[in-house]
């Protein structure tokens, strides 16, 4: 057997545990194979375990370490670094609970947050600088670490009493589809949960979209009046939360 044949047996071995795969390597191996085989899996525990801290303190140990155990099972590492494995993790509990759709949003905000705290660095910018701008064609650059996904669940509110020790709130669904931005601001990872008319405007801004774009989008649904008031209302806030890196 070359050595190439001999790594791809052990790899496939490792991911499916087949017998027949483990009895090429003869009856001496066994017992080493069982003891390598236990590390394999508990550092891939652990590496699930250490990420979503949040999700295993909502589901239960008991239940944090079956759907990580199925998540080991239904799909191996897939790159050089560890730090990775965990990111496909979400999904795996999406198919767990169908029912609990607040566990996966779960997963996807400590991902995020996760994310955020190791993206690239990118000060804010001060908004003493914006003398002089043409907000009509101005176009605003989010920082590096800015993502956000669809949250239809109080998954935020359950992360953020969970994270601070306090009693969270039960699970429930929000009123109206909304979304979850994540940051780093300054050292931290931050998030918000956003409204509608606030997620599709950074959604244009993530687009490329200039300012003027974002406020005509605005009137056109709510109205000559309410429209720039709304777009003058997110700009303070997202230079509030040291969202925007650059204006061109």
């Amino acid at each position: 057997m070359s050595l190439l044949a001999l790594q791809r047996d052990f790899r496939g071995w490792l991911a499916t545990e087949d017998a027949g795969v483990a009895a090429r390597f003869g009856e001496p191996a066994q017992a080493g194979l069982a003891v390598y085989l236990n590390n394999y899996r508990g550092q891939l525990m652990a590496c699930l375990s250490e990420s979503f801290e949040t999700v295993r303190a909502w589901i239960g140990d008991n239940a944090f370490e079956g759907a990580a155990a199925l998540h080991i099972d239904r799909l191996p590492p897939h790159s050089w670094t560890l730090d990775a494995y965990a990111l496909d993790f979400p999904e795996t509990l999406d198919r767990l609970y169908p029912e609990d759709p607040e566990v996966g949003e779960l997963g996807r905000l400590e991902r995020a947050l996760g994310l955020a705290f190791v993206g690239p660095d990118a000060a804010p910018i001060e908004p003493a600088s914006l003398d002089g701008i043409d907000w009509d064609r101005a176009v605003l650059r989010l920082v590096p670490t800015f993502a956000s996904f669809s949250a239809a669940t109080n998954a935020g509110a359950i992360w953020s009493a969970l994270s601070g020790g306090a009693q969270p709130p039960a699970a429930s669904l929000l009123p109206q589809p909304a979304s979850i931005m994540v940051w780093r601001a300054g050292f931290a990872p931050a998030f918000r949960t956003l409204e509608a008319a606030e997620a599709e405007a950074l959604a244009l801004v993530a687009e490329g979209r200039d300012f003027g774009a974002l406020c005509a989008s605005l009137v056109a649904r709510f109205g000559e009046e309410q429209g720039p008031a709304l777009a003058g209302g997110f700009l303070g806030q997202w230079l509030a939360d040291g969202l925007i890196a650059s204006v061109s």
